[in-house]
């Protein structure tokens, strides 16, 4: 991939910003100055097309060839383009093509429903048209009702309503509108008497039409309809035909007419409900507003990548990250169609999640988002001795103790027999229809099919594999093979041959001659199941095994393994140099709007891995203090130890630099988010409450045990505990993060900036970390940096200057040597001496310039849980001896090929020198 996207800005450093009605483009516009005085390329811009009304984040796009309208105008966005390049800067835009959000505001999904499989949308989405259940045959399910079918409309909730404007009936439920078939407007006209009657006739007409003048056709009749709608008789004969549909709540039997208008619609309304066992649309994860396209069709390719494409072309636009790459069917062949579509060479990202042994597919695009950096570069500030410590504390603290792997095969389980059952009927369905042409396969039944699935899902070591009609690659083969391996040996049945048929079909073995991926081939069914392994590990994983193994909270991450408890520097150095070779431009972030923590509450959360014994005392202490403040439902204590140990640790990683306990206000608004913030997490572990069957006592329970805990208004010996705590070991915490923060600004790769985290980032999982940024306190604080010595920042570290000021030098140094980073290459530095194992140190070196960057870490034992730093005789052997020029402090180093850690860290925690200039 080029190094250069489109447009020929050279991308140095990207700043995320998060769009929607309260940021808008006049809002990033004037933001233009500061980003560019800090030293980024690229604003990296959430979805700008068009969104549900009141989104909060764009990923529920109605239009992508609109922008949207609530985060600003064609102008104003052009505003911020030319803004940008006044100040040399571009824009990589968050691009969503594997599903939309449906609604009454998309005019795809409302033609849908109109016209059913006649739309021409209706190939669009991933609907199965023909399901089992008979009723929906030729229907698309919608479960959108807040109880039963039946009672929700004979409690008269569903009304049929005529909109005058478009000449248009559609059934209404709440905000929820359902549009009513022109093939059924004669049976409602025909209610208006005979001033109606000659429209009702020439709707009637249409059925014997061929589709594209059936269309035609019903849409004059409607404006027909609606001019005459004006004239008062006319008015009042529709009123007349609306009454035969209006039931009377106490008499079932006065809306059997409204029952059987909606029955002969293109969908059924259901209940909420059902959709985790009956939906017949692909959705985003189990979101049944956000459903799934089938961007492999080339025309809606082209269809919705027009405004894109054009803002391209037009230079506005210089790259894409594109949202959930692996919800596609065939991700790799978009990818191609994209670069084919650009000519040039197009800087795109795919948001990817790698497991730890797993290696991004070689496709057209210059890496993945970053994901994998966020784990490996805690990994190296985790402790790996104190594994076995943390682990006996965790399972003494939570005795119902399981392994990961038992958690994570538990809540995958869960998530397909619950959460995703609709997708699993409908994949084991697909294969059953392939074993029954086949006289060898044909006994395997549907059940015996969809068991064996569950458990080859539930045991699938990534989140997919990219098997298509070009083969399967040996890495796809490696993870089936495990997947059926691990599932053969947890299958109960008598016969384990039907992992002879799966592997077939996983692998495309079983694939026809000419590899045609045709939706009800063997091709097809392998791909398919592609699309559902990577929602299962998702919900299963991040958003509910996450939230029930809580071992070590800072490995809980997205991307991340709590299983791998910490990595040695040597093996983060080989990690960085396979960058180096294989994606020097993929993005390396520490944050982005979908971690499950700010990245200095996860660099603050690792020092528990280095003093557990400590850790343990703590915990007890707290949890007699806290004893009383627990509530009794059922005989089960509320929260039990396993979430309070998840609660400790969240407050501990969340707790704000410098926070007084006499701060009321702040107190307040900590508790707030940590109220918020539990709810969530017990939620999404899915025990004792979830999204779908919320438990309301529970839940008040546990907001009275946050509430109570953090009550400062009173003496509290815990609060009182807790903050001497954090405030004894914060700092080292904050050392932490800056090391971490070097470590993402000079490594190989193109750093990202999550919106605000140039300064102390201690947010929790969204919403908490999309809270307002305080814009006007970074623009002042990097404009005071410039009168600042590097030595009399660490006085107010708290605020995060030093974080800022680590962050615009190393960003303006990126900028003065672009090529040094773009293309340089990357050695691991030497360490010696006693306390070297406290040094991680890199080089990097292009043309005659070298760079050297090291940082401390593991930093509570190297400061001896105190301010000064012991480190006794450890030094860094620099790649050459010479003159070299710290980029923090300004100090000259004229010296042989030696320094000593402590004189080199004398002046400021982290360290970057910078020679042959």
């Amino acid at each position: 991939m080029s190094g250069r996207p489109a447009g020929g800005i050279p991308i140095r450093a990207t700043y995320r910003l998060q769009f929607h009605r309260e940021f808008t483009f006049r809002d990033a516009t004037r933001l233009v100055p500061y980003l560019a005085a800090l030293g980024v390329s690229h604003v990296y811009a959430s979805p700008i097309t068009e969104a549900r009304p009141g989104s909060t984040h764009g990923y529920d796009i109605v239009d992508h060839n609109r922008l949207n309208p609530e985060i600003g105008s064609e102008a104003q966005f052009r505003g911020l383009t030319a803004a940008l390049h006044a100040h040399g800067m571009g824009l990589i835009v968050d691009f969503v093509p594997n599903h939309m959000g449906i609604g009454g505001d998309n005019a795809w999904w409302r033609d849908v429903l109109e016209w059913g499989e006649q739309s021409p949308f209706a190939r669009y989405f991933d609907i199965n048209w023909h399901a089992v259940r008979t009723d929906l045959d030729g229907r698309v399910l919608l479960p959108v009702l807040g109880g039963q079918y039946g009672v929700i409309l004979e409690k008269g909730e569903i009304t049929l309503r005529f909109d005058r404007a478009e000449g248009s009936f559609s059934a209404w439920y709440f905000d929820h509108r359902f549009p009513i078939s022109p093939y059924s407007y004669p049976a409602v006209l025909s209610g208006g008497g005979a001033s109606l009657s000659d429209l009702a006739e020439d709707f009637s007409a249409i059925a014997g039409m061929d589709a594209a003048a059936t269309r035609e056709r019903a849409s004059a009749l409607k404006r027909r309809l609606a001019d005459r709608a004006n004239k008062p008789a006319t008015a009042a004969a529709i009123e007349m035909a609306l009454r035969r549909y209006a039931g009377r709540p106490g008499d079932p039997d006065s809306f059997d007419a409204l029952h059987r208008l909606l029955e002969a619609q293109s969908y059924r309304i259901a209940d909420w409900r059902v959709a985790a066992e009956e939906i017949n649309y692909r959705r985003f994860f189990n979101i049944n507003d956000l459903a799934g396209l089938r961007m492999e069709l080339p025309e809606l390719f082209e269809e919705t990548h027009r405004l894109i494409f054009a803002l391209i072309e037009r230079g506005d636009v210089q790259g894409l990250r594109i949202d959930h790459i692996d919800g596609m069917f065939d991700p790799r062949g978009y990818c191609e169609r994209l670069q084919q579509r650009c000519g040039a060479p197009l800087y795109v990202l795919a948001e990817k999640i790698l497991a730890r042994y797993e290696i991004l597919p070689d496709w057209p695009i210059a890496g993945t988002t970053g994901y994998d950096f966020v784990n490996q570069a805690l990994a190296i500030f985790v402790d790996p001795e104190g594994e076995a410590a943390t682990t006996r504390l965790y399972r003494r603290f939570a005795p119902l103790y399981q392994t990961f792997d038992e958690v994570l095969y538990a809540c995958k389980k869960r998530i397909m027999q619950v959460n995703l059952a609709s997708e699993m009927n409908v994949l084991a369905r697909e294969f059953h229809q392939l074993a029954i042409r086949d006289r060898g396969t044909r006994d395997f039944t549907f059940n015996g099919i969809l068991a064996a699935l569950e458990e080859v899902v539930a045991a699938f070591p990534v989140y997919r594999t990219y098997v298509s009609p070009r083969g399967a690659r040996a890495d796809d083969r490696r993870y089936i093979d495990w997947a059926l391996g691990q599932a053969r040996k947890r299958w109960r049945g008598a016969d384990v041959s039907i992992f002879d048929f799966l592997r077939r079909v996983l692998t495309g073995d079983a694939a026809e001659p000419d590899r045609d991926p045709s939706p009800g081939g063997a091709l097809h069914t392998a791909m398919h199941f592609q699309q559902v392994t990577g929602p299962v590990m998702a919900k299963g994983a991040e958003d509910t095994a996450f939230y029930r193994y809580v071992r070590l909270l800072a490995l809980n991450e997205v991307g991340g393994d709590p299983r791998r408890f910490g990595m040695s520097v040597a093996a983060f150095h080989h990690l960085a140099q396979q960058r180096a070779r294989q994606w020097p431009r993929a993005m390396v972030t520490t944050a982005t709007h979908d971690t499950k923590r700010g990245e200095d509450a996860r660099a603050r959360l690792a020092l528990l891995s280095e003093m557990p014994r400590e850790w343990r005392r703590r915990l007890f202490q707290w949890l007699r203090l806290n004893r009383s403040r627990r509530s009794e439902i059922d005989g089960e204590s509320v929260p039990d130890r396993n979430v309070q140990y998840l609660f400790y640790q969240a407050l501990f990683g969340a707790w704000p630099p410098g926070l007084a306990l006499d701060d009321l206000a702040a107190m307040n608004s900590l508790a707030e988010r940590m109220e918020a913030h539990m709810i969530k997490a017990a939620r999404e572990r899915k025990l004792e409450t979830s999204w779908s069957n919320p438990n309301a006592d529970y839940e008040a329970a546990l907001q009275r045990y946050v509430r109570s805990v953090l009550d400062g208004s009173r003496p509290n010996p815990f609060l009182a505990e807790f903050h001497a705590f954090v405030g004894a070991i914060a700092r080292h915490g904050a050392i932490t993060a800056l090391a971490q923060l070097v470590l993402k600004l000079t490594v190989p790769g193109v750093p990202d900036i999550y919106q605000g985290s140039e300064l102390w980032d201690f947010s929790l999982v969204d919403p908490d970390n999309r809270r307002p940024v305080d814009w006007g306190a970074r623009v002042a604080l990097l404009e005071k940096l410039e009168h600042m010595q590097p030595r009399d920042l660490a006085a107010d570290w708290q605020d995060g200057r030093e974080k800022l000021y680590v962050t615009h030098r190393l960003l303006a140094l990126r900028c003065a040597h672009p090529r040094l980073f773009a293309e340089g290459d990357y050695r691991p530095i030497e360490v010696a001496g006693d306390r070297s194992s406290h040094l991680c140190a890199l080089a990097r070196s292009h043309e005659g310039v070298s760079l050297v960057a090291a940082v401390p870490r593991l930093t509570y034992q190297l400061y001896r849980g105190g301010e000064a730093a012991d480190w006794a005789e450890a030094e860094i052997v620099l790649p050459t001896a010479g003159t070299w020029r710290d980029v923090f402090t300004g100090r000259r180093l004229d010296q042989g090929d030696r320094v000593a850690a402590a004189g080199l860290f004398a002046d400021f925690p982290v360290s970057v020198l910078i020679g042959g200039t």
